[in-house]
């Protein structure tokens, strides 16, 4: 056992009885007279767990605990008094303290609190570890000018409770822009709750965002809690609202003005504390005009209107999305990280991207799998996204080559001049091109036949 104990007690009995009985039991101890000593005694090292006496001079207990609580926010705190009462054991709580412990002391309970506070600790470190590793999956990745703009905006509006929509085309990201709203929010220890409006049939979504009672149709053999039950305190995202029908966005509208709603084949009127979140790959103001969409609901929800931009309107951030996927994909396998040449993200770079982000997340996933060795050269790029890009790079061919008419000529052009280029780099070692670019050497020497190209020194 390697876990730091501070006791912290005026009475150096205690503090002696309470050093016996862990350090037989395999931890360390740390020790102070009173808060102040207990402060800096954290300040220079923080132990796994505080016991913590609450009548002491200078500074007691209760100062202590909400000070360290203050700049030390994950650390247990288990406080002890010899005059404890209700009230003092209940304020111990709300000011952050894991437990309490009476005088005098039953050495036994000490320990058993001691080992289910380091139990509790350290579980609530995994927690924090693997929603740091959730999180980082919807991270907003990105320095263009466009995405630090919309960071500047997310940051000014996530602390208010007002109404967002979100505007894009599909797999820009609409999602994630949501989350780090929430996230950046003081409901941020709240629910997110999402709901794809589109994806649900419209016999359904009634009942998946509202809830329902026994017996309210065929099938409902229980009562169900809906989307906005479950996100009661936190957000709730509406994706895809402008698929939404006519009759669910009058109820929706009731609960933005009214903050309140009932189940299908309900009476009982329920109250949430929700904050909604809407998005849309739509023009909603054509969807008003043909009648599609409230225009009602649209200025309900378009209180701070976003729009996220295409994938093609930020290309430089594109090596950076790569660099991210690429990090993800490996976490997540298991696998050894694998690295993309300049040339290939050059030729992501100049691909258009009308699936947008997800589409790139896409294309990155299956070149990870698909190739074998640690190095993804231009060569493994699709030929749908490798020609487009080279004709983009390169513009027309010199005079007197043969126009390129087909995908697999503009992916074979560029693998040429690639190939030019690295035998350039390494003085045309033949050895060293290929280890660099990750071929076999014979493969190197067939390519090179193939395309005409001649050993020169």
């Amino acid at each position: 056992m390697n876990e730091t104990i501070l006791v912290v007690d005026d009475e150096k009995d205690i503090r002696t009885a309470l050093a016996g009985i862990l350090e037989d039991e395999g931890y360390r101890t740390a020790f102070a007279k009173d808060g102040i000593e207990a402060l800096e005694s954290v300040k220079q090292e923080q132990p796994d767990l505080v016991l913590l006496d609450i009548w002491m001079p200078r500074l007691d207990g209760l100062g202590t605990l909400q000070k360290l609580k203050e700049f030390y926010p994950a650390l247990t705190v288990v406080m002890m008094s010899g005059h404890g009462t209700i009230e003092t054991a209940v304020k111990s709580t709300k000011l952050g303290a894991y437990d309490f412990v009476e005088k005098p002391l039953s050495l036994d309970k000490v320990l058993v609190t001691v080992r289910n506070g380091l139990d509790v600790g350290r579980l609530k470190a995994e927690n924090d570890s693997l929603r740091a590793l959730t999180a980082k999956g919807y991270e907003m990745v990105g320095e263009t000018p466009v995405m630090n703009q919309l960071r500047d905006q997310i940051l000014l509006v996530a602390p208010t409770n007002a109404s967002v929509l979100i505007t894009g085309e599909n797999g820009t990201g609409k999602e994630l822009v949501a989350r780090a709203i929430h996230r950046s929010s003081p409901r941020g220890a709240g629910p997110f709750i999402e709901i794809n409006c589109a994806a649900i049939p419209e016999e359904l979504i009634e009942s998946e965002l509202f809830g329902h009672e026994k017996g309210a149709f065929t099938g409902a053999i229980a009562q169900k809690k809906g989307k906005f039950d479950l996100a009661h305190g936190g957000t709730i995202f509406l994706d895809e609202i402008g698929d939404m029908s006519l009759k669910t966005q009058a109820k929706v509208l009731r609960i933005l003005q009214e903050r309140k709603f009932e189940r299908v084949g309900g009476t009982k009127t329920i109250e949430v504390d929700v904050r909604v979140i809407a998005a849309t790959n739509k023009e909603l103001p054509e969807e008003i005009r043909a009648g599609h969409f409230r225009e009602d609901l649209f200025y309900r929800l378009n209180v701070v209107p976003f729009t996220v931009p295409p994938l093609r309107e930020r290309r430089d951030d594109i090596p950076l999305l790569v660099d991210h996927f690429l990090e993800i994909f490996a976490r997540r396998e298991g696998w050894e990280r694998k690295t993309m040449l300049p040339e290939a993200v050059e030729l992501l770079r100049h691909y258009d991207w009308p699936g947008n982000v997800r589409e790139l997340r896409n294309i990155v996933e299956r070149l990870v799998i698909m190739t074998s060795g640690r190095v993804i050269a231009p060569a493994q790029v699709p030929e749908s996204i490798a020609g487009g890009a080279a004709r983009e790079i390169h513009g027309t061919r010199p005079a007197g080559t043969q126009e390129i008419g087909t995908l697999r000529e503009a992916r074979e052009e560029f693998e040429k001049e690639f190939i030019l280029q690295k035998l350039e780099e390494h003085g045309w070692n033949i050895s060293r091109t290929a280890e660099a670019i990750e071929l076999e050497r014979s493969n190197l020497y067939r390519k090179m036949k193939s395309y005409g190209i001649d050993m020169k020194k």
